[in-house]
C-alpha cells in the first residue's frame, strides 16, 4: 500500500503545487521476519545503521547484516529515524498497523553536495492543544516557542541541479486539509499551515503530517559557499480568541539534497 504524502507549496516566484509519493524504500514486507536497514541502490544489508524511537527513548544499532529488533512498545503513531555516516537521514511515522509485519528500509547514500542540517527532534507551539489534536498523545517534549532557526552553509552546492530542502518527518499539523483527511478530529476550529522561509523569503506552507517532505529552494535565494537560513515557522489556531494560540507540531532530520 503506497502513502502518499502531499506538499502545498506557495505560488510565488516559480513555486508549484507538489504532491510527493512516499519515498526511501520503505515497505511492509521484511526479509523473512526480520527488520532490515538495506542500501536502496544495491539491497545489502547496512550494519551499524542506529535506529531510534525518539517518543519511547529507545535506539538500537542494526547487526552485519542490517537486521534490526524494536524491542519497545509502540503506542499511537511515533517517528523512527535511521542515521548511518555517508547516507541521508531518513525517518517514517510509523503505528501499531506498520508494526504488523518486518519493516525493510532502504536508505540512499549522500552524494557529495548533500548537507544535514540537523537530526534532532524539535517541538514548536506553546504546549496549548486539544486531545483531539492530531499526534497530540505523541508529542516528545515540551514546546521550544513558534519558530526555529538553522543557520549553515551551502558548499560547492551545484545549482544547475534541483536543490531541496526535505524535512525526514512532521506530525501534529492541525490544518483544515488535515482534519479533512482524518489525520485530526478536532471539529470546531483548525490552524494556518505551517510556514517555511529560506533566506527571509517565505517559500512553503505545509498542509499536512507526514514523511520525506521536499519543498525546493529556488535558485536565486540561494547563496553558494555562504551562510544560509532555514526558520519554520508554526501555525496559529484560525478560531478568533483573546490571544495567540500556536499549533504544536514536531519534527525531526532536516536536509540538503542536491540532485
Amino acid at each position: 500500500m503506497k502513502k502518499i504524502l502531499f506538499i502545498i507549496l506557495c505560488t510565488i516566484c516559480c513555486f508549484q503545487v507538489k504532491a510527493a509519493t512516499f519515498e526511501g524504500g520503505v515497505s511492509e514486507i521484511g526479509r523473512g521476519d526480520s527488520n532490515v536497514v538495506i542500501d536502496k541502490n544495491t539491497n545489502q544489508g547496512i550494519s551499524g545503521a542506529k535506529v531510534s524511537l525518539p517518543k519511547q527513548n529507545y535506539s538500537t544499532y542494526t547487526d552485519e547484516n542490517g537486521v534490526f529488533q524494536l524491542n519497545t512498545y509502540v503506542d499511537g503513531t511515533s517517528i523512527l529515524s535511521v542515521e548511518k555516516k555517508n547516507y541521508r537521514p531518513f525517518s517514517m511515522t510509523i503505528d501499531s498497523n506498520s508494526l504488523s509485519a518486518p519493516l525493510t528500509l532502504g536508505i540512499e547514500k549522500t552524494n557529495a553536495n548533500d548537507i544535514v542540517i540537523d537530526t534532532d527532534m524539535y517541538h514548536l507551539g506553546d504546549d496549548n492543544y486539544s486531545d483531539l489534536s492530531a499526534n497530540a498523545g505523541q508529542f516528545t517534549m515540551k514546546a521550544a516557542g513558534p519558530f526555529y532557526t538553522k543557520i549553515f552553509d551551502l558548499k560547492n552546492i551545484d545549482v544547475n541541479k534541483a536543490v531541496y530542502f526535505v524535512i525526514g518527518s512532521i506530525i501534529g499539523i492541525d490544518t483544515a486539509l488535515a482534519r479533512s483527511l482524518g489525520q485530526n478530529q478536532i471539529t470546531n476550529s483548525y490552524a494556518s499551515p505551517p510556514e517555511v522561509y529560506f533566506n527571509g523569503n517565505k517559500i512553503a506552507e505545509i498542509e499536512l503530517n507526514g514523511d520525506n517532505q521536499k519543498i525546493k529552494l529556488p535558485k536565486n535565494l540561494i547563496r553558494k559557499n555562504s551562510k544560509n537560513e532555514i526558520t519554520i515557522k508554526t501555525g496559529r489556531n484560525m478560531l478568533q480568541t483573546s490571544y495567540i494560540d500556536y499549533d504544536d507540531i514536531e519534527f525531526m532530520n532536516l536536509s540538503i539534497e542536491n540532485d
